[in-house]
């Protein structure tokens, strides 16, 4: 791969575990509330992107005009619904292969963070026990731009104190792809639409098969 990879990025929903029913069900019960049309391939274009760019793909089928205040107050109740859903989520909701995999990478020596867009990662990884794996973490709390912009991959990596261009990043979502390749670092698509990214770098099997590779 022709560069010297010291830290691993990994996207979370889709990689390292699966909220997509938990997003799915908070938007859809607040798109019914609006009287707003929402089904699961709408769902599919909010992969990867922050929960404001979210509403304005919901709200593109609504023939009324909100201002910003209810849009604010739309993402916090579709947010509010999201925790109450994610309150179900366990440690069996991280795989053996995950955490095996996790644990071989840091056994290897490589430095390990999240990239995520979700304002909720520290909850979700808290309460599927994988926190500890992480060396660190950034999220939607800490970003102004979300993927395919590289923001929240250059913010991980200058929390790990690596340079981009010695970072890989985990991805199902092509957002996700070309927000690693706008940050000059590795791109490895696993599933998702990812897979059919013309940019990866590289397409896993399946997460252990990382190994393989680094």
């Amino acid at each position: 791969m022709n560069r010297e990879i010291k830290a691993i990025i990994f996207d979370l929903d889709g990689v390292l575990c699966f909220t997509d029913k938990y997003h799915y069900q908070a938007w859809k019960a607040l798109a019914d509330e609006l009287g707003i049309y929402f089904d699961e391939k709408i769902n599919n274009r909010l992969r990867g992107v922050s929960r404001k760019d979210s509403l304005e793909i919901i709200l593109e089928r609504s023939d009324k005009q909100y201002t910003q205040e209810e849009k604010e107050q739309f993402t916090e109740k579709k947010n509010a619904l999201y925790r109450q859903l994610l309150h179900d989520m366990s440690p069996k909701d991280a795989s053996e292969e995950v955490r095996r995999t996790l644990l071989e990478l840091k056994q290897r020596g490589y430095k390990l963070a999240i990239g995520s867009s979700s304002k909720n990662t520290q909850f979700i990884i808290n309460q599927i026990d994988i926190a500890s794996y992480f060396d660190a973490v950034a999220d939607g709390n800490d970003i102004t731009y979300s993927k395919p912009d590289p923001e929240v991959f250059l913010k991980a990596a200058a929390k790990l104190g690596i340079s981009p261009e010695q970072c890989a990043v985990v991805e199902d979502a092509d957002a996700g792809i070309k927000a690693a390749k706008a940050g000059d670092m590795l791109a490895f698509a696993l599933g998702g639409d990812a897979q059919y990214s013309d940019i990866k770098d590289v397409e896993l099997t399946d997460f252990a098969d990382l190994l393989n590779y680094l």
